[in-house]
């Protein structure tokens, strides 16, 4: 009896496993195939009294690097120029904050986030409709100061430019 019941229950998991999971819906109209990613403009008033803003340097053009070379690793949409795109991606940098994430026992702070935030548009080129339109979208990066996982702050910088091109791709790309 256990010898029939081990491929019975075998099988039965095998068929469980291959139902289930998940997947992603496509955003975009079947038709759509290129993408462009426009300047993205900044936007940040880094003269404003009261202000924590920290001036990054080609911070704009990161973002728009980052974001081009998500779309290539995807490869959903290719990389056009603006003539020749199904899409248009626009953006605006409007926000690069630090905040302390923990501080040490003497209040020295120990780990930092880093969090840059844009406006997003991407819209259909032929049709000038929008196909999404997204406010306030941010990407992080952490680090702390000192030990052993202590980085520093412009590779953090990097991270959370990374992790924003990976979620502007995915709310491009993916319906959820």
């Amino acid at each position: 009896m256990k010898k029939f019941l081990s491929p019975i229950i075998l099988l039965s998991f095998s068929i469980l496993s291959l139902s289930c999971g998940y997947s992603t819906n496509l955003l975009l109209a079947s038709g759509v195939r290129t993408i462009h990613v426009e300047n993205i403009k900044n936007s940040i008033d880094y003269t404003r009294e009261n202000t924590d803003d920290i001036y990054v340097p080609l911070l704009e053009v990161k973002v728009r690097n980052a974001i081009i070379d998500r779309f290539l690793f995807d490869g959903h949409l290719k990389v056009a120029p603006p003539d020749k795109a199904d899409v248009i991606l626009q953006g605006e940098l409007i926000g690069y904050d630090r905040s302390v994430l923990r501080r040490t026992d003497n209040d020295d702070v120990e780990e930092y986030r880093i969090r840059v935030t844009i406006n997003v548009v991407l819209r259909d080129r032929v049709k000038d409709e929008i196909l999404w339109q997204e406010n306030s979208f941010s990407g992080e990066g952490d680090y702390f100061v000192a030990g052993p996982l202590a980085k520093s702050e412009s590779v953090a910088i990097n991270d959370a430019i990374i992790d924003l091109g990976r979620r502007v791709v995915e709310r491009s790309i993916e319906n959820w």
